[in-house]
């Protein structure tokens, strides 16, 4: 009897680490492939996500915008600013989340002008 339930314990232990082993294969695969679809961009908006502290999103989140537009951006981080300031009664902590959410869009907008820059530096042939 206890031979037998040795073996069935064996038996789930290998299926279940076949089976993490095929998912953790299928999760590198699905990582590269989407590493691949962002390109070069996706490596300078990673590393400014990384020194931000905020991804894209959130930062588009917090300041209320859905595309990058400077003038939105700027419109909006204004508005928020004063209105989160200590001295009106707002608070500091939302106020350093407006302003690390507009560096890192103006961060993303520093990458897309000079991704735009080197495209039309690029030899056409």
């Amino acid at each position: 009897m206890a031979k037998y339930l040795a073996q069935i314990i064996v038996m789930g232990a290998q299926v279940a680490g076949r089976a993490f082993a095929r998912a953790l294969r299928q999760e590198f695969a699905a990582s590269r492939a989407a590493a691949d679809a962002r390109g070069r961009a996706g490596h300078q908006s990673a590393a400014a996500s990384n020194l931000s502290g905020l991804s894209l999103q959130e930062a588009q989140q917090i300041l209320n915008v859905s595309k990058l537009n400077p003038e939105e951006i700027q419109k909006n981080y204004e508005h928020l600013f004063k209105v989160n300031d200590k001295s009106v009664g707002g608070s500091f902590y939302l106020q350093s989340k407006v302003v690390r959410a507009w560096e890192r869009l103006q961060e993303e907008l520093r990458i897309q002008a000079q991704e735009k820059r080197e495209k039309e530096q690029m030899p056409k042939t």
